[in-house]
């Protein structure tokens, strides 16, 4: 899977950045960096499923992201967190 493109609901960037203390810029790092894809759950619309991205940002913080893959290789950001523990023990596996 190939993403190059974001698209931001401002709720979700108002409520990553109050909840979890994730930025944009932040969550969009995992993209670009070392990362995994995980399927998440089939999508209300056919060809929008949702995924899991992890990794690191250039910080180093180790993060999960969630987003709806889109058309022509945009994911719509729907969520952005801290990895638990057991997702950190995951990633560091594979």
């Amino acid at each position: 899977m190939y993403i190059d493109n974001f698209t931001w609901l401002l709720d979700v960037i108002d409520k990553i950045a109050a909840k979890h203390h994730v930025t944009q810029n932040e969550a969009e790092d995992i993209f670009f960096n070392s990362h995994r894809y995980h399927f998440v759950e089939k999508g209300l619309r056919t060809n929008e499923d949702v995924y899991s991205v992890t990794g690191q940002t250039n910080a180093g913080r180790y993060l999960i992201v969630f987003f709806i893959r889109k058309r022509n290789n945009i994911a719509l950001i729907i969520s952005a967190r801290d990895m638990d523990k057991k997702e950190r023990r995951r990633h560091e596996r594979k």
